[in-house]
C-alpha cells in the first residue's frame, strides 16, 4: 500500500482537490451535497488495502474552487474530465446522495469509462425527496440562498430516461429511514439494466456511509464480483 497523496488537478475549468492512496484498481468516491472527501476516511483506509482509491472534493465543496457554472451535468463532466485527464483504466465509481446521480450521469453520458457503479442514497428528481425534506431544504434555502440547496430543489430533470442508457453494474443502496422516497430507489433499480437492490434495514441517508465501517463490507461483495 502506498501513502496519501492529496493533490489538486485542473479539470473542465475547476481545481478539484483529491486525496489518493492503495495501489490496485481504481475506485472513486463521490461526496454529496455541502460534504468533502472527509467522509470517507474510514472506507479509504479499508478500500486502499487492495485498490487505489481516488476521493475527490466536488466544485464549490471542500478545498475545490467555486468555479461560476454549478449543475450536476458540469460535476458530471468534471469526473469525466478528471478520468480521462489521470488516464484511469475503468474505475470503479462510488457517489453519495449528489454523488450519486453524478454518477448515474456519467454512466448514461460516457458508457466506457466505468467498469462499475454504486449509488447510495440517489434521486431521480426533486419530487424524489420525501415531502419534509423538501419543506426544510425550501426554508434553509429561504434564508441562506445557497446554490447547492437550490441545485437539489430544481435538479436533476428528467434523469429517469437516462436510466436505461446505462450498461455497467450498478449497485443501487439506500437505508430504510433514508430522506429519498423508497419508491424512487427501487425506480432507479428496475430502470437499470444489470442492477442489485439494497435497502439497509434500521439506516437513514448517510448513517452507514459516512465514516462507518460498515460500508466497505455492504459494497466489498459487489465490487469484488467478476
Amino acid at each position: 500500500m502506498t501513502g496519501v497523496e492529496k493533490v489538486y488537478i485542473k479539470v473542465n475549468g475547476a481545481d478539484l482537490w483529491y486525496v489518493t492512496e492503495g495501489k490496485g484498481r481504481p475506485v472513486i468516491l463521490l461526496h454529496g451535497m455541502g460534504g468533502t472527501n472527509q467522509i470517507y476516511n474510514v472506507l479509504i483506509n479499508d478500500l486502499s488495502k487492495e485498490f487505489t482509491v481516488y476521493a475527490i472534493d466536488s466544485r464549490r465543496h471542500g478545498r475545490s474552487s467555486g468555479a461560476d457554472e454549478y449543475s450536476y451535468e458540469i460535476m458530471m463532466e468534471d469526473i469525466a474530465s478528471f478520468i480521462i485527464e489521470l488516464k484511469l483504466e475503468k474505475p470503479i465509481l462510488f457517489g453519495f446522495s449528489d454523488g450519486g446521480i453524478v454518477g448515474l450521469l456519467l454512466a448514461s453520458r460516457y458508457p466506457r469509462l466505468l467498469s462499475k457503479l454504486i449509488v447510495s442514497g440517489a434521486n431521480t428528481s426533486p419530487s424524489g425527496i420525501k415531502n419534509e425534506w423538501r419543506f426544510l431544504l425550501k426554508v434553509i434555502y429561504f434564508f441562506k440562498r445557497d446554490p447547492k440547496i437550490k441545485l437539489c430543489l430544481e435538479a436533476p430533470v428528467n434523469i429517469g430516461e437516462k436510466l436505461e442508457e446505462i450498461t455497467v453494474p450498478v449497485l443501487v443502496l439506500a437505508g430504510s429511514n433514508d430522506f429519498v422516497k423508497e419508491e424512487d430507489t427501487k425506480y432507479i433499480a428496475r430502470s437499470l439494466r444489470n442492477s442489485i437492490l439494497n435497502i439497509l434495514a434500521g439506516e437513514s441517508h448517510s448513517s452507514y456511509v459516512v465514516n462507518n465501517p460498515k460500508l466497505y463490507n455492504i459494497i466489498k461483495p459487489f465490487i469484488e464480483a467478476e
